[in-house]
């Protein structure tokens, strides 16, 4: 790593029951600008410690009185398991080397050590240990951004897909205690001629408004996606049935619509949405996700076609979809829920 103010402020533990040993290392270490060097002369706690403050380096006598640094070289292994683990040995017996490098130290130093010697090998763990961790970090990074909608910050298709399914299920598991599962597909009302009045960087604040809004009406267990352009979706755990799923999205909608001002300019947006509603019955299977979304979908054609700032709600799903027709209307933002 070429950043030496990260390396030098890398956390290093020393485990030595000499503490001459200790001392000395402390001096070395301190000398060259590492600020966060601890000790202990108990092997017994290493893992203990390294658990609770995560340490960049470890640097372990390999014996000491009663005690098997291979046992803490386990121990640590198991603890970082799939990372990388950080131990720098050192002994007086260079014949232990080989066995120390395969038992999962990454260096070894002889005793007594020459300073210069303990200071590069120190360094270049340091700088390995620091990578991994970086390298680590950005694939974090990269699956999250994998999962979210870059514009809005909320969840894309593929995580809005996971998140279904896992409502689905506990849908599943709790039928008598939380009733169902929905999804509300919502498209804002005329947002193609606000935008193009307001250029793309004004649909874009729009839409980041639109997505600000949607997070803080829906509950905490909830899910908020952007499924590209004006198409949001919204995951609605564990609902109670019919009538609960149509008050949320009546909240949604009439959330929507109150008004907002973009470079000065006051606007109005109002949308539409569909609800999809899943009972409990079925596997959960992608067939159940696909005709979840599908329901939503034909809800939310229905209620463009009622005249938009309205919402729709699809029969759950099993039911004939042609009943989404016949079993009464969607209520109008503002008007209280209706029930099909």
């Amino acid at each position: 790593m070429s950043d030496p103010t990260g390396i030098l402020q890398a956390r290093i533990l020393i485990v030595d029951d000499q503490a001459a040993d200790v001392r000395l290392m402390e001096r070395v270490l301190g000398a060259a600008g590492y600020t966060r060097v601890a000790s202990t002369s108990n092997a017994a706690e290493v893992c203990d410690l390294h658990r609770a403050h995560s340490y960049d380096l470890i640097v372990l006598d390999l014996l000491m009185q009663g005690t098997d640094g291979y046992k803490v070289l386990e121990g640590l292994r198991a603890l970082e398991a799939g990372s990388y683990v950080p131990v720098l040995v050192l002994s007086a017996y260079a014949g232990h080397k080989v066995l120390a490098l395969q038992a999962g130290a990454r260096d070894f130093v002889s005793k007594p050590f020459d300073a210069a010697e303990l200071l590069m090998r120190v360094r270049n763990l340091l700088e390995v240990r620091l990578l991994h961790g970086a390298a680590r970090q950005d694939a974090r990074q990269m699956e999250a951004l994998a999962l979210r909608d870059p514009l809005t910050g909320l969840a894309n298709r593929r995580q809005l897909e996971d998140r279904v399914r896992s409502a689905m299920a506990n849908a599943r598991r709790n039928r008598r205690k939380h009733g169902a599962a929905a999804l509300v597909t919502l498209d804002l009302d005329g947002f193609k001629e606000i935008n193009d009045r307001l250029g793309h960087a004004g649909g874009d604040t729009l839409l980041k408004i639109v997505a600000e809004r949607l997070l803080a009406t829906v509950r905490e267990q909830d899910t908020v996606a952007r499924q590209g352009g004006d198409e949001f979706m919204i995951v609605l755990h564990e609902v109670t049935g019919a009538h609960a799923a149509a008050a949320a999205a009546a909240k949604i909608v009439a959330a929507v619509a109150r008004p907002c001002v973009i470079d000065g300019h006051s606007f109005a947006i109002t949308a539409s949405a569909g609800v999809g509603l899943y009972a409990g019955s079925g596997s959960g299977s992608s067939g159940d996700v696909n005709a979840l979304m599908e329901s939503a979908d034909l809800a939310l054609y229905a209620a463009k076609h009622a005249g938009k700032n309205t919402f729709r709600l699809a029969p759950a799903i099993g039911t004939p979809v042609a009943e989404i027709s016949r079993r009464g209307s969607g209520g109008r933002s503002g008007s209280g829920p209706k029930q099909f």
